[in-house]
């Protein structure tokens, strides 16, 4: 049975934040336990993390929040599946939080079969062709059933390059569905007798008037926390730093803030050292899958000729038992055979690898040398090896 904290009401307690940069140190309290912040949380879109059981996320990656997505969750299981079950915690054997993105970014991603309109998006599955139709209502409504600790807004996410015109019209939407969707939370109770939080989102592509607006549109509504997305979606590092910066300066800074999506290493310390405390993205699990594994020293492509031969662990700075016991060449030789073991291998690796880079991060926040540091690891960071 997963303990839960019926009486915890969601808050954040910003601990530190450092004299050199806006990085923070915080506590983001949940019914399912505490997060440390900055964090990264890893990318569990149908209720798993790809080739990875929830005792190693737990007890080798040291996750603390994972991630599940709204629209692949209502496709499959289905809700009915995930009520009789108590909730997506107990569906999947993990006791610790969850987030669930609104299924907003599948208005992006999936631009070729999908409609937006006033009222909604309609979608066509991925899996079988059938029609959905997404309210920000409905998104509120599955995410209720789906019983994530985090939750949310019903966005749009608008492409790179976007023009002016349509970047405008679509951050409006998004600003009248997420009254909607805090319409909806009121009038909606939580199915399993915790409280969840509806994070709002700052859009407005990388126009600097509209992310602006946004954020005091986004501040206004007063959530436990806020969120900035549109970004990662292949503008320049430069724009995605420049937005985030200039959004952090508006959002309040006694709420945590989620940059969704970001992003390499390097794109996170960055992004901690302007104010951000808490990140998603595939990239060191999908990554994972082509053999890109990520260490303090670079990145390493596992599958180069240079490791065929090479006996040496993974990485033997690392605590984790994949690292320690497993040799490169070995590793080498399970990717290239397209072994899953190699997959699984890869992705405790860099989502270890991930999770360690936070620790580190909010350690060096604590004693205030995060700057110092961060500037000595970045160029290693992105090395090549």
């Amino acid at each position: 049975m997963l303990q839960v904290f019926f009486n915890i009401v969601m808050h954040f307690d910003l601990l530190k934040t450092d004299s050199q940069s806006k990085a923070r140190l915080g506590r983001l309290h949940t019914a399912h336990g505490t997060i440390e912040t900055p964090i990264f949380m890893p990318v569990g879109t149908v209720g798993s993390v790809k080739g990875v059981h929830q005792q190693e996320l737990r007890d080798d990656i040291n996750a603390q929040i994972i991630l599940g997505n709204t629209y692949h969750l209502f496709l499959r299981p289905g809700t009915d599946v995930l009520e009789a079950a108590g909730g997506l915690h107990q569906f999947i054997g993990w006791e610790r939080p969850i987030l669930t993105d609104s299924g907003g970014y599948q208005v992006y991603s999936l631009s070729g079969s999908r409609k937006i309109q006033e009222e909604g998006v309609k979608f066509q599955s991925h899996i079988d062709g059938s029609y959905h139709f997404f309210t920000p209502e409905r998104a509120i409504e599955i995410q209720r059933s789906i019983g994530a600790d985090i939750i949310m807004a019903f966005d749009e996410c608008t492409p790179y390059p976007c023009d002016y015109a349509y970047a405008k019209r679509s951050m409006h939407l998004t600003h009248r569905w997420l009254a909607r969707c805090f319409t909806s939370m009121d009038q909606t109770e939580p199915k399993y007798g915790y409280e969840q939080a509806l994070f709002p989102i700052v859009q407005g592509s990388t126009y600097k008037d509209l992310r602006v607006e946004s954020a005091h549109a986004i501040a206004s509504f007063d959530a436990v926390g806020n969120a900035i997305g549109g970004l990662s979606v292949g503008e320049p590092d430069d724009e995605l730093y420049e937005m985030t910066d200039l959004v952090c300066k508006i959002l309040p800074t006694e709420k945590p803030r989620y940059l969704m999506g970001v992003g390499t290493p390097i794109n996170l310390l960055e992004s901690i050292a302007l104010g951000v405390d808490m990140f998603d993205c595939v990239m060191p699990s999908r990554n994972a899958r082509h053999g890109l594994l990520y260490t303090w020293e670079g990145t390493i492509n596992i599958k180069n000729e240079k490791w065929a031969k090479d006996f040496t662990s993974l990485d033997p700075s690392s605590k984790v038992w994949v690292d320690q016991v497993y040799t490169k060449a070995y590793l080498r030789h399970l990717i290239k055979t397209g072994e899953y073991l190699g997959i699984q291998i890869a992705t405790i690796h860099n989502l270890a690898f991930y999770l360690e880079l936070m620790r580190v991060a909010r350690e060096k926040i604590a004693s205030g040398e995060f700057v110092a540091w961060k500037n000595q690891v970045v160029p290693k960071l992105g090395q090549r090896l």
